[in-house]
């Protein structure tokens, strides 16, 4: 499955050992830090789960153009996400400010994923 493999990946080092502390959202910036990764595991298995009934749900040629759209929003949802905290990259609180937006990007594109099991998903248009 591409998402978990994806999620590990996005993690750095500061997002992992946050991931093990407890979280606490009006605890330690490391409990804060901690529930916002949590919830951005929890919206990535939403969306890898909801991925996964609508690639099911798609005839066989239709599935390369998804696979290629999903591919592209991940690595569109990184790149934002990092852009969007650089500024806040050396604060403690980087990793719930990065994990937040992931979190919301991920939520968001649970739209983009629905539009594919109507008759308004890309490939049927002519």
């Amino acid at each position: 499955m591409v998402f978990g493999t994806a999620c590990v990946m996005l993690m750095g080092a500061d997002a992992h050992a946050q991931a093990g502390a407890a979280c606490n959202a009006a605890g330690t910036v490391e409990e804060t830090n901690a529930c916002a990764v949590q919830a951005f595991q929890a919206a990535d298995t939403e969306i890898a789960i909801l991925y996964g009934d609508v690639m099911r749900a798609l005839a066989a040629h239709e599935r390369p153009q998804l696979r290629q759209e999903q591919a592209a929003w991940q690595r569109d949802r990184t790149a934002r996400c990092k852009q969007a905290q650089r500024s806040s990259e050396s604060e403690p609180e980087w990793p719930r400010l990065y994990h937040e937006c992931l979190a919301a990007e991920t939520q968001a594109r649970r739209k983009g994923l629905m539009r594919w099991l109507t008759l308004d998903h890309p490939s049927a248009k002519p």
